[in-house]
């Protein structure tokens, strides 16, 4: 059996070069915020947007986690402050979270998602106190932020605080190879990307700290993976378009609601700017519409 992969490791120097001039620590102008996690001297914070609820009493809204992008190396947290603010005059309560990355920290890939599935249990755990429903926690996030929610809908959807929904984009959903018979591909569309792989494997092993399946979304798709949404540019030079298509159809193979939003032309981060955040804003307004999740 021949083995194809789609993986981009430009994520790994592009993403985190355009994003690593962001100040930091984030000023964030937010209704709230806790330290979920303190590390190594680090106080790693959630910023929490939830003013249409504060003055309900015991009030149980839905909540969206939203994890920066920057190739697991930089970023801010400040990424997804507009979507926070949108969702919260809506009814939910929109959250942004810090972690520790490898240009701050010096740390590996999978300590990034440590860090986020403990931000998730943070939310879920204290969810009173933040006025939040925790039978109702999605997850969202950009680029590697979405590749941190992606892996807590997949690698750890068995955690008691899984999330119950994922809204990716321009998600790193595949780090490992594909077997034919797991793609839909045509065939000889990915032997550039396969032989990028093969060439810089060690080089994606260290960054990540694991073999790449263990720490691929991809490859531990199930039927307990929540509803996702996918927001993805055809002219993405970063994360290919064609893995999104891919892990769209691992989840519909499995049984799992999943949407794909195709934006023709658009490149990476093409939602952080309009028209395109509004078109984005909107859909995912009606997809937890759809859910029942939004007011």
């Amino acid at each position: 059996m021949s083995i194809r992969l789609i993986i981009s490791l430009s994520l790994i120097l592009s993403a985190s070069l355009k994003l690593g001039a962001q100040s930091y620590p984030p000023k964030i102008s937010s209704d709230s915020v806790y330290t979920y996690k303190s590390v190594e001297g680090h106080d790693l914070k959630i910023w929490v947007f939830n003013s249409t609820i504060t003055s309900k009493k015991n009030a149980s809204a839905p909540a969206m986690l939203f994890f920066f992008g920057g190739g697991w190396h930089s970023g801010s947290p400040t990424q997804f402050v507009k979507y926070c603010e949108r969702l919260s005059v809506r009814g939910m309560v929109g959250i942004v979270a810090d972690y520790r990355v490898k240009s701050r920290h010096g740390v590996q890939a999978k300590t990034c998602v440590e860090d986020a599935l403990d931000a998730l249990r943070y939310i879920t755990e204290n969810a009173t106190t933040l006025g939040i429903d925790p039978m109702r926690i999605g997850v969202g996030g950009a680029s590697s932020g979405g590749h941190l929610a992606a892996s807590l809908g997949t690698i750890h959807a068995s955690d008691p605080a899984a999330p119950k929904v994922m809204a990716l984009f321009n998600p790193t959903t595949v780090l490992a190879p594909i077997a034919d018979d797991l793609s839909d591909a045509p065939s000889g569309e990915f032997e550039k990307m396969n032989a990028r792989y093969q060439a810089k494997e060690e080089h994606l092993r260290a960054l990540i700290g694991l073999e790449p399946v263990e720490l691929s979304p991809f490859h531990h798709v199930a039927s307990n993976s929540p509803p996702t949404i996918i927001f993805h540019g055809t002219n993405d030079k970063t994360v290919p378009y064609e893995s999104a298509k891919l892990f769209a159809s691992q989840l519909k193979k499995n049984g799992v609601f999943v949407d794909l939003k195709t934006y023709e032309g658009a490149g990476h981060r093409f939602f952080n700017r309009e028209p395109y955040f509004s078109q984005t804003a909107g859909e995912l307004d009606a997809f937890l519409l759809g859910l029942g999740w939004l007011e």
